[in-house]
């Protein structure tokens, strides 16, 4: 049997196919056009650059690039992405490595009286905290005595402040991990040894702004009870000899921008509040051991100072954000130097970046300057001055020169000689 022949298509179908066909035409033409095209502009030749590799003549062609090796890329955590980020231009510093502390510690607090440093408190794991008071020997650099803290006083987050003999002891955090504030208060007769109580804060606080000024104890800022909300609440109390002289906190004017980890100086009779943070961890909810969670934070760079007419005035901001600084400052003729902190998050990995410089704030000219670098990036640094020496100890530093994120917790004692 013959095999049957092929139906014939349609006019429609043979119409659908030519047209077909002069679309392909006129495609083709369009992508030879734009390859030969070498001087071509607008927005039309930036979308076919980028698809199409145009010829070059042997005398220009490029030389080829060679693959990238696992060992040729940069680590995430590296400072080369913006130099907001970066470590800033600093001078080098010699610095001598001195007797270390008897133990690491985190967000511990120091008091130097004379030739004397009183390191309190602190983490030294962020499941176990410190209770108990180091003193550092500038004269002979020994660590020479150890006393107990109250049991019911804060363990980390403080705030300080001395008279020249009594140290006043404010709210912070009692316990490891996230746990919740305390509003009790405290001060140490360093001549005695003695501790006594100070009337309670209306409500507690984090890591607050605090300074002996015009014969009053005063507390700022810091974070609310939640230790992620910054308070903008601001109250004093007076006090001689270490007594209060009032039963009561007095409500002061609010500082302008709240948040904890600031240094907080009195300086030619004017009151000020330099760098700090917005926001911090949080105890992660419903967990019986209020394990820390990481929330947003934002550091800034603001100086505020309170002058006679008890208004806020801002002042120049620091080189750059920074927090975790509230005992990692001096006084040394009439310039401020703070050691090293944290500042803006990394960009990429969205770790906290640790500050490896030493800044200084002349209260003559209100100018900002970076005299120098520290060996590494360090937060919570507890500095002291003496001989023209400046020194600080313990915090937590970075994990090299590399990466700027946080490690590991030290109790180490450095110095540099310091020249003004």
């Amino acid at each position: 049997m013959a095999r049957p022949a092929a139906k014939a298509l349609p006019p429609k179908h043979l119409v659908a196919l030519a047209v077909v066909a002069v679309l392909g035409l006129v495609l083709v033409a369009d992508y030879l056009w734009a390859s030969s095209s070498s001087s071509s502009s607008g927005p039309s030749s930036a979308i076919w650059s980028s698809k199409v590799t145009l010829p070059t003549s042997p005398a220009v062609q490029a030389p080829p690039v060679a693959k990238e090796s696992k060992k040729d890329k940069k680590p995430v955590g590296s400072m080369d992405i913006n130099a907001t980020f970066a470590d800033l231009p600093a001078p080098e510093l010699k610095w001598e490595e001195m007797a270390e502390a008897p133990v690491a510690r985190l967000d511990g607090a120091a008091i130097q009286i004379k030739n004397l440093l009183y390191v309190f408190a602190g983490y030294g794991t962020i499941n176990h905290v410190h209770s108990h008071v180091d003193i550092y020997n500038f004269s002979d650099n020994t660590w020479c005595g150890r006393f107990d803290m109250p049991k019911d006083m804060a363990h980390s987050h403080l705030g300080m402040v001395t008279d020249g003999r009594f140290i006043y002891v404010v709210t912070g955090q009692y316990g490891p991990q996230c746990r919740g504030p305390t509003a009790r208060n405290f001060v140490l007769d360093t001549e005695t040894k003695e501790w006594h109580d100070l009337p309670p804060l209306p409500v507690p606080r984090y890591a607050p702004a605090t300074q002996l000024w015009r014969g009053r104890l005063h507390v700022m800022g810091g974070s609310k009870e939640d230790r992620h909300e910054p308070g903008l609440e601001h109250w004093s109390l007076a006090v001689k000899d270490g007594k209060a002289l009032e039963k009561e906190w007095r409500s002061e004017i609010p500082i302008p921008r709240g948040g904890p980890h600031r240094a907080c100086v009195v300086a030619n009779d004017k009151l000020l509040v330099i760098g700090g943070q917005e926001g911090d961890f949080m105890a992660k909810p419903g967990s019986p051991i209020f394990k820390c969670v990481r929330r947003s934070e934002v550091v800034y760079s603001n100086v505020y100072m309170l002058d006679d007419g008890m208004t806020w005035k801002e002042l120049p901001h620091m080189p750059k954000p920074d927090s975790h600084i509230e005992f990692a400052w001096v006084n040394v003729n009439n310039s401020l130097i703070i050691v090293g902190g944290t500042t803006d998050k990394h960009p990429i990995t969205k770790k906290m970046v640790l500050v490896g410089e030493v800044f200084r704030f002349n209260l003559d000219t209100l100018e900002w300057s970076v005299i120098g670098r520290l060996p590494f990036r360090i937060k919570t640094t507890l500095v002291g001055y003496w001989d023209g020496w400046l020194y600080f100890t313990s915090g937590q530093r970075d994990k090299g020169p590399k990466d700027p994120s946080p490690k590991k917790v030290v109790g180490c004692m450095f110095r540099t000689k310091l020249h003004l």
